[in-house]
This record gives structure tokens, sequence and C-alpha cells, in this order.
């Protein structure tokens, strides 16, 4: 029985069609992935669907009711929650604070019931098997209990409909184990589910159905069943798509140009490890093992408390990002919105940002020259852009990390750490950064990427360290590296012989 019904649903913004004709069909009790790359449509679709955005044509049906005008208290009120990628959260409010915001019990006079919802939130994070204290402040919480929480929160409303994109991009594989039985047990219950991702695996794991998009069209619907991974991807991407792209291709090496001798920090200790020009290491482990910490404390985000980093054989001198980048060496880091985005800021400004830091003496920018160098990057890199004067915010997530790794180059880093550098992007995006992460290796660049996802390090890693409490348990060379394998010495259920720890 079908829970929602939009039919030939057409949008447009100043003359310029984003969705023409697209229906999407939920039923009761189903998770319903929606598919496409950044631009296809996904997100307007479900502005739509939540109020954000009136519909220029097209019907809504939903629980048997067609809405005329959707609105975002009708939204809500009719059971619709959405559990944006970039967190909607109070940093400086409490977890408590942030699911009662706006829906706050009162008691008579007018006070806060606090101790009510105290005790509400504490039964809903037991009976969802969440680990999250109620009192906690929400800045004092990692990304993935951020995330978590945000899904608690919709859930606590007793929501019919549920919108995740990408609601496992700051989750570990036990967690994302977790989410994933929960909203099994939901399903179960009736509630139903619309699943944004772009991780084949998860979408062929949880989804019972899907609907492509691509270019703001409706294109394909079916069971996940009866379809398979490649044959998905190709339809979300059309004729362009190649599987084999940005696939790994060998090179010469050139000297040791970043040396890491006995490092230790937070979240790691003992860390020895050579980076060659044009190199490309893998990072890798269970979320926490360490290895985005170590490439922040290389980065100078934390100190590290002993060992030495060496670039070209000299010891980095001091401690802290403006001795690093003096360096040579250059951080993306996760989580755009965050970290990387300057949202009041143009393309070129968030382009140049790095440049400026380090030539901070200079009394005098060349506008000129800005431009000049956003031409080169802008080719380059291939960044879709109309004009760099253009707000950062309205690019993709994939060509606003082009932008991010544009602001790295454009200081001449030789040592390029990049911290899950595909979060958040479709795939053919990725693909993109695939090849140019290979391109740059072979311009001389040196490369320490960080990922979860080892199919990113089979696409371009001369080699991959994976790590284990906070340590390197295992190097593997290029042909080595596979799901597995890697999977193995990150739980550390091998020895360094092969053998089985737990035997």
């Amino acid at each position: 029985m079908s829970l929602l019904e939009m039919s030939d649903i057409s949008k447009a913004f100043n003359g310029v069609t984003v969705l023409s004709g697209v229906s999407l069909n939920v039923e009761k009790g189903e998770v319903h992935a929606l598919l496409g790359e950044n631009g296809a449509g996904k997100s307007t679709l479900m502005n739509i669907l939540t109020g954000v955005y009136p519909k220029d044509t097209g019907t809504i049906t939903f629980d048997g009711e067609t809405i005329p005008a959707m609105t975002i208290p009708l939204s809500e009120q009719k059971g619709i929650a959405f559990v944006h990628q970039e967190l909607n959260l109070f940093n400086d409010l409490t977890v408590c604070d942030n699911i009662f915001m706006g829906k706050e019990y009162v008691k008579r006079g007018g006070m806060l019931d606090k101790r009510k919802m105290m005790k509400e939130a504490r039964e809903l994070f037991n009976s969802l098997g969440v680990d999250i204290d109620p009192t906690e402040t929400v800045s004092g919480l990692s990304a993935s209990k951020k995330q978590l929480l945000e899904i608690s929160k919709a859930l606590f409303f007793n929501a019919k409909l549920l919108i995740l994109d990408e609601p496992t991009t700051s989750l570990n594989n036990e967690e994302v184990d977790h989410l994933f039985s929960i909203v099994n047990g939901l399903k179960e219950q009736g509630t139903s589910f619309i699943f944004i991702s772009h991780k084949m695996p998860e979408i062929f794991r949880i989804s019972d159905r899907y609907t492509i998009l691509r270019n703001g069209r409706f294109i394909e619907t079916g069971k996940i069943a009866d379809t398979t991974p490649e044959q998905v991807a190709s339809k979300m991407v059309g004729e362009g798509f190649s599987a084999a792209a940005g696939s790994y291709t060998k090179r010469e090496l050139g000297d040791v140009v970043l040396k890491l001798d006995h490092l230790s920090g937070e979240g790691f200790s003992d860390i020895s490890l050579e980076a060659r020009k044009g190199e490309v290491i893998g990072l890798t482990g269970l979320q926490g093992s360490g290895s985005s910490e170590l490439l922040h404390s290389i980065f100078g985000v934390t100190r590290h408390t002993s060992g030495s980093i060496l670039v070209h054989g000299q010891p980095v001198s001091g401690q802290g990002i403006h001795s690093a980048m003096k360096a040579g060496i250059a951080l993306l880091p996760p989580n755009r919105k965050e970290n990387s985005v300057l949202p009041d800021m143009t393309i070129l400004e968030n382009m140049v940002a790095a440049e400026h830091t380090l030539s901070g003496n200079k009394q005098h920018i060349s506008v000129k020259r800005e431009l000049e160098k956003y031409e080169k990057y802008h080719e380059m890199l291939s960044i879709k852009a109309e004009s760099p004067l253009d707000p950062v915010i309205s690019l993709s997530g994939g060509n606003q990390q082009k932008v991010f790794i544009a602001r790295w180059l454009n200081t001449e880093a030789d040592i390029l750490l990049l911290d899950n550098p595909t979060q958040g992007i479709d795939i053919g995006a990725k693909a993109e950064i695939y090849h140019l992460i290979m391109e740059l290796a072979k311009s001389g660049k040196t490369i320490l990427i960080n990922t979860l996802e080892i199919p990113e390090l089979e696409k371009v890693a001369d080699s991959c360290a994976v790590f284990y409490n906070g340590s390197i348990i295992k190097t593997l060379p290029h042909e080595e590296i596979d799901e597995t394998t890697v999977m193995l010495y990150s739980t550390n259920a091998v020895d360094d012989n092969g053998g089985n720890n737990h035997e």
C-alpha cells in the first residue's frame, strides 16, 4: 500500500528547469533508495515534499490524502521528517534542548518541564540502544553521535516517513550496523524511509526498492533485488559512465619527501612511515583507530607528544598549522561544511584563502592575479562553475571539494593529506576525484589519503597502512589491498603471519 505518491512533479528557478515530470512512489514499511548524482534533483524533490519549495506542477498524495500545497508545518504534522546530511543541530545547547527545540513541554504557569523532557529523552535513547547523555552539550559529541542524535530526534515524534540523506557519512561499521537494525525494526512496525546515499553496498543492503533521477528527470524505478550496482551506477551517470574511471596506474616513485619517525600523539602512537615523491599511501582502519588523528597531527591541528616529522630530510620547525603550511603540507579535512566551506564567500575567495594565510604580510591583493590562478585550476580540475564570483555554496559537493583541493594546490604544497576526500559526493564526482589524485601523483605530489572505503584505496593507493588501536598493524602493497584483507587487520583478526588471532 502506498504511503507517498509524487506524480509529474516539475520545478524551475528563474526560468531554469531543475525537475521535469518526476514521479516517486513509496510504500508503507519499505526503505526506498532515491538515487542520482549531485544535481540530479533529489534535494529539490525532497524540499518540495517537506514544504521548503512549492511545486510548479504535479500532485502529492500522502497517506491517502492529496495535498495541494505542502508547507513545512504541514509536512511535520503529517509525519514527514528530513534528516539532512549537513546536520541541523545547535552546538551550544544540550542534547535534550535539541530534541525538544520548538516543541518544549511547558508546566502550568509557563515554566519549561525540564524533568519530563529529560526523562523522555533518556527513554528514547534507551529504546534505540543509543549511548548519548541528554545533558551533554552537543559540541562535545563526536560526529557519529551527532548523526545518531539527528536521527533519534526525528524518530521521537513518531514520523511515518523518514528521509535519510547520507545518514552513514560519520558512522563506523558498528554504528552503521546499529542504525540499520533500528531502520529494519521500524520498517517492521510500518515506518517508511527514503534513503539517499552514494554508497552502493549500503544501498543494496538496506533498500527494498529504488528510484533513479538524472538531470532533473525520472529515469527508472524498480526492486533492488532485480538490479546490480553496476546497472544502477550506469543509469545514474548516463552514457559517460565508466566503472574503470580513476583506476590505479603504477608509476616510478622519487625520493622520500615525508618521513614520520616514531611519532606519537592524541589517538595514535609510535608511527614510523616514509612517503616518496609521487606516492599515494592509503590510511584506513575502523573509525577512531588513529589514521585521521595522525593526519591532523601532521598538519598541526593537534600536537604530537614524541617523535618527529621530516620534510625533504629537514625537521618541521615548530608545531602548528602555519608551520606545516610553510613546510609544504596541506590538509583536506573531512566534513566539508564544518571544516572547509566559507559559506559567505565566493568560489574565488574560498580558493585563495590558504594562500592569504601564508602571505599575510602582503599589503595588497591582486584580483587579476587571483583570477588567472582560478582559471588555471578551473581548467586543471574541471570545476563546473559559471563564475568564480558565485557563492561557493552554489556548487555541488564534488565541485566544492575540487575548489578546496585547488585551495591547497594554490599554496604549492608538495604533501597533500586527504581525509575522507569523497565524503558525500556522487559516483561520477568520485571517479573524477580518483582520476585527479592519480594525476597529482604523476605530477610529483606526495599524497596520504585516509578513508574507510577500501574500493577507493584499490583505485588510487600504492600501499595501504592499516590502523588498529592507534598503531599501524599492517602495511599492504597495492596488489594485496582488498576489503576482506583490510577488515581482518582492522579488527586485529590475524597476526602478521596471516594466522587467526582468535583460533
